[in-house]
């Protein structure tokens, strides 16, 4: 009797410890590194848990839960539920793509991700009821109102802008919830096809406008360069002229511009005469005018006087003498081999 009595009291202390044991673990609440837990004592707010091990009074502080949006591993999309703990990380919600409107009436389609962080725990659970649904709402309804201020080529020409000016919008009304937004991206802007056409057919045509202005351009460049070559090679085709000029005075003694007119002369008649089937003759209206000019060559060249021997004609050494006339050759076709003059 005495040993039952003892083993009884023996069991029942254990069981004591044991109780007292599980009592006591039930208070012992762990928080992950970049987590939080907001702990109520009778419905009213206590103190904010720390990462690491904290000591609850059991039954009576009990950890405060909230709407959180978080993504299913299985479905890999965004789904709202209950938990405990915040994280106090960075979050990234990404909103499927919403219809705005632009300034220009234009229906587009735009997909947005929105990266924010909470700093203050306390106020986003006592502050608003469901965060990540206000964030949302909020994040949208600002969204259209920006993008209903811009033309659809500005909207397409100033995500920089857009993103701006929509983190100053939010930062100012989700500061009153604990909330920091880090920043906003636009992923997608989709305009309406027959918009989209229109847009790459615009581009294009900018593009080939910007290609014939640079041919252009560079035609222009190379006509400049090719007159400024033909100036330079007339140029010294000039200077080489009146070099022969003036060594050909210096060196026969008589004016050179009837040798300059000589050979002009005979390069007239040479290519006029000149021609693969060629069957005119063409002779000067006066001979002597040819034989003029073929006499002042020699004599330019030779730099003597024309003879004046005895034995020639007055008529002969009038026109070695006198300077040729303007060429004012007279057509004379030369007969046909059939006997038909033409």
């Amino acid at each position: 009797m005495p040993t039952l009595v003892i083993v009884l009291i023996a069991t029942g202390s254990g069981l004591l410890v044991f109780l007292l044991v599980s009592f006591l673990m039930l208070g012992v609440f762990v928080v992950k590194q970049a987590e939080t837990v907001l702990i109520e004592r009778f419905g009213r707010y206590r103190k904010t848990l720390s990462s690491g091990v904290n000591v609850l009074v059991p039954l009576i502080d009990q950890p405060r839960e909230m709407l959180w949006r978080r993504k299913d591993p299985a479905t890999n999309k965004f789904v709202t539920v209950m938990t405990s703990r915040i994280d106090l990380r960075e979050q990234v919600y990404s909103f499927t793509k919403q219809s705005v409107i632009t300034k220009d009436n234009v229906n587009t389609g735009i997909d947005a991700v929105l990266y924010f962080r909470v700093v203050d725990p306390k106020k986003a659970i006592y502050e608003i009821e469901n965060l990540p649904d206000a964030l949302s709402t909020l994040t949208q309804t600002n969204l259209r109102n920006v993008i209903g201020e811009l033309d659809l080529d500005e909207t397409l020409v100033s995500r920089d802008k857009i993103n701006t000016r929509l983190r100053q919008i939010l930062n100012e009304a989700a500061e009153k919830w604990g909330v920091q937004v880090n920043r906003i991206e636009l992923q997608n802007i989709s305009p309406p096809q027959e918009i989209q056409e229109a847009l790459e057919q615009q581009i294009r045509a900018d593009r080939e406008s910007k290609a014939t202005l640079i041919r252009a351009e560079a035609r222009k460049k190379s006509k400049i360069l090719d007159s400024e070559g033909d100036s330079q090679a007339r140029l010294s085709t000039a200077r080489a002229e009146a070099d022969a000029i003036t060594m050909l005075r210096e060196a026969s003694g008589h004016d050179p511009s009837r040798y300059l007119i000589n050979v002009r002369y005979l390069d007239t008649l040479k290519e006029m005469v000149s021609g693969k089937d060629n069957k005119v003759v063409y002779m000067p209206f006066e001979a002597s005018g040819f034989l003029g000019a073929v006499g002042g060559l020699r004599e330019m060249l030779s730099g003597l006087e024309p003879p004046t021997s005895t034995d020639t004609p007055p008529e002969r050494r009038a026109a070695l003498n006198d300077a040729p006339p303007e060429p004012n050759p007279e057509r004379r076709e030369s007969p046909d081999t059939s006997g038909t003059s033409a």
